[in-house]
């Protein structure tokens, strides 16, 4: 009977999921990965990690489930976006990847845009002029490490490389090649006019898929790490971003999908281009064929939880949220600017960096713990109601990930958002989302529409806004945004 495997390749760690021929789960794995920090700024990982990562977790799933190695007969991945790994003709890297989280790329990022001009480059990829994308990435590499200029022959992302390692085949789909700024969101191909203001070529990129689309077979020796048979059948995959949309049933406009993990993207389907010429929300073609995904690519949100548990407080990430949980709304009018990484909202700045404010001698670890949940609730609403002035996500909130867990999370992006919010009740929405474009893609299912309905269950509560904290989340979030102004003021 044929099984499909869905892997999620995040910055953290590789998560997988196996499902029989019904759509339901026989068994789940993860596996840790590491970041690096070279210096400020900088974010890298070794691509042996993901590919040692993804056959341990490939290898529990099979071991774990009792399914014979013949009877998975198809694979997706879903995996972080806007990484670069720079590989040679036989597909070996020449120097660490570059990931998400990485800055370092301004002065090519600028260079780009001034060459095509910024309302340009805005119309053809719908996207802000930003060194998270990862054509300054690959003119960074080019420009600064020697091996990569002599030997570097293609250029793809997380999801591309992982795929040709797989299978030999140079690809990538839509929603990952929307993230580049080299991607005519339009036409939904490579753009030719950036292409030749980057002095790339498509062939360094990869052919074009839907992110539905089988492109090959397992090699003997992908096979052979894996556990699994040269039969298997390997689809493009997609962005996690989008795979998260999927798993959090957002295949179709209306409904907002919410990823509470390190970073917190926030997305819409749309039916058409979206171009927000404010410069919050980007423009991405979704993995669902022919659909598109309104998105911010994600505030750090998690991450700024996990830092406060960590290089603060010296608790446990969960702990920092029960803490939460004891202060009153409004943190007794203290406020956090999530921003230790730069900030994606309420406007896009590398330069930005995280602020309290207001601390005084009353202040606990419990008040200091809500104002950085609150901050991150602060920054969802700036993009929720960014949506609604575009005509879009007029559904509930569906969070996934970690922070769904958290009921004073929750119930803060209710209170802040003025909006249901309501959780997904699967363990890992974007694992379960690239499981689902494999059963799609072998016929389980027709389409992503059915298998959503089929598989993605929503939990029974539904967070919904108190009127009573209305006016007090009115004014907090005023004040957010003149602290916001303030600090970027000063750091311009």
């Amino acid at each position: 009977m044929p099984h499909v495997i869905g892997v999620d390749v995040g910055s953290q760690s590789v998560k997988g999921v196996l499902l029989d021929p019904a759509g339901k789960t026989c068994a789940s794995a993860t596996a840790e990965l590491r970041i690096t920090h070279p210096r400020a700024g900088e974010a890298e990982q070794d691509p042996a990690h993901w590919t040692a990562a993804v056959a341990s977790v490939v290898r529990c799933l099979v071991a774990g489930s009792g399914v014979a190695a013949s009877e998975v007969t198809a694979l997706s991945l879903a995996c972080q976006v806007d990484g670069v790994v720079a590989i040679d003709a036989a597909g070996t890297p020449q120097a660490p990847a570059i990931i998400w989280l990485d800055r370092r790329a301004e002065a090519e990022t600028a260079r780009l845009r001034d060459a095509v001009g910024p309302a340009r480059l805005f119309a053809i990829t719908g996207l802000v002029p930003d060194p998270s994308h990862t054509a300054p990435k690959i003119l960074w590499l080019r420009a600064n490490n020697s091996a990569v200029a002599r030997h570097a022959v293609a250029f793809p992302p997380v999801a591309g490389y992982l795929l040709h390692h797989l299978t030999g085949v140079l690809a990538l789909d839509h929603a990952n090649a929307s993230s580049s700024l080299l991607y005519d969101v339009t036409t939904r191909s490579w753009s030719g006019e950036l292409l030749a203001a980057a002095g790339l070529s498509a062939a360094m990129l990869g052919a074009i898929h839907e992110a539905t689309d089988v492109v090959g077979t397992l090699t003997p020796r992908a096979a052979a790490e894996l556990g699994l048979t040269t039969r298997c059948r390997v689809l493009v995959g997609t962005g996690d971003d989008h795979a998260g949309a999927i798993g959090a049933g957002v295949v179709a406009p209306g409904p907002i999908a919410d990823v509470t993990g390190t970073a917190e993207p926030v997305a819409v389907c749309a039916e058409a281009p979206v171009l927000d010429d404010g410069g919050l929300v980007e423009c991405h073609a979704h993995a669902v064929p022919g659909r598109y995904l309104a998105e911010n690519p994600g505030f750090v949100s998690g991450g700024s939880t996990l830092w406060l548990a960590r290089n603060v407080f010296g608790v446990s990430q969960g702990d920092v949220l029960d803490l939460a949980g004891k202060a009153p709304a409004g943190s007794d009018g203290l406020l956090f600017v999530p921003a230790l990484s730069g900030s994606m909202a309420p406007r896009w700045n590398g330069r930005m960096r995280g602020v309290f404010a207001g601390l005084s001698m009353a202040h606990g670890r419990e008040e200091m713990a809500r104002a950085v949940v609150e901050g991150c609730c602060f920054a969802l609403r700036d993009i929720t109601d960014r949506f609604t002035a575009l005509g879009l996500g007029s559904g509930e909130i569906r969070v996934v990930g970690g922070g769904r867990r958290s009921s004073t999370w929750m119930q803060a992006k209710a209170d802040i958002t003025g909006r249901p919010v309501r959780g997904v009740d699967v363990p890992e929405a974007t694992v379960l989302g690239a499981a689902l474009l494999a059963a799609v893609a072998i016929g389980t299912f027709g389409d992503l529409d059915e298998a959503v309905a089929h598989c993605v269950p929503l939990d029974g509560t539904t967070h919904h806004p108190d009127p009573g904290t209305r006016a007090l989340y009115d004014d907090a979030h005023h004040r957010y945004r003149a602290l916001f102004d303030g600090v970027e003021g000063a750091l311009a």
